[in-house]
């Protein structure tokens, strides 16, 4: 991996992390448009960026992270669902993020529903409240543990199980990000601990420092810019153009499959 692969694949996943368009599933597109090969250091490297992106969540929500007890409390509630699933199905997890036609067919259905989402939860804008209780917290981790599969977006699942429990566009957002930093925390540690545990990994890490901490600077940057953008244009806009989007890239991905090009991951 080179430093400019590094850095478009940093800004990928800082403008997608906290977008309701599957960042895992645009850098494993992006990987594969640019060649990159799917060794053990790019597979830690699409992880651990991660982090640039989470502590983005925490500077701009800063006084959030004070607050109280029972805001760890609920987001521990929410962490709970995805860490249990994640832990028992890693491996089958690991394998499907090597498909392209997994992504593209959520990307595809998740545009699909989120056309529909701004009608089905119109009253929560007008009737829905912005506090997340321990119940509402649960069932949003159930959600988002639906974004083990490549391509259904963690941020669109999580908000989608907001709105569920009638919480407004911009609390179920603002959850989404916050549940971020421990579900992708957690995920950063493990994938850096099974590379630990093999020394040629650890060597090529060590090699590579430099482009982990450019990737995670890249993606801390562009992640604010992306998470304030995206409250404004939720709240005046809601999720319809990220259905149209989502559509618009899961079809050409299929069709470059039928007509096939190999968009594989080596």
């Amino acid at each position: 991996m080179t430093i400019f692969e590094a850095i478009i694949l940093a800004i990928v996943e800082g403008v997608t992390e906290f977008l309701p368009v599957s960042s895992t599933g645009h850098m494993i597109i992006t990987s594969a448009m640019m060649g990159i090969k799917n060794d053990a250091f790019t597979k830690v490297f699409e992880v651990s960026i991660q982090f640039g992106a989470i502590l983005s969540v925490v500077i701009i929500y800063f006084k959030h992270f004070f607050k109280d007890l029972q805001f760890y409390v609920k987001l521990f509630c929410a962490f709970l669902p995805t860490a249990i699933l994640g832990l028992l199905f890693s491996d089958m997890i690991d394998a499907l993020l090597e498909d392209v036609f997994v992504v593209a067919c959520s990307l595809l259905i998740g545009g699909i529903i989120l056309l529909f989402i701004d009608k089905w939860f119109a009253k929560n804008e007008t009737e829905g409240t912005e506090e997340v209780n321990f119940k509402s917290a649960f069932l949003i981790g159930c959600f988002q543990s639906l974004a083990m599969v490549p391509g259904v977006s963690r941020s669109a699942a999580s908000i989608i199980g907001g709105l569920t429990q009638k919480i407004t566009r911009k609390a179920a957002a603002e959850f989404s990000f916050f549940l971020a930093v421990p579900t992708m925390f957690a995920a950063t540690a493990k994938k850096l601990y099974d590379f630990s545990k093999v020394p040629t990994d650890v060597q090529a890490l060590t090699d590579n420092i430099n482009l982990l901490l450019i990737g995670n600077l890249v993606a801390f940057i562009v992640a604010i810019i992306a998470i304030k953008f995206f409250i404004s244009f939720l709240t005046k806009y809601g999720f319809k153009m990220f259905g149209y989007y989502r559509i618009v890239v899961g079809a050409v991905i299929l069709v470059l499959l039928g007509l096939g090009y190999d968009l594989k991951i080596d």
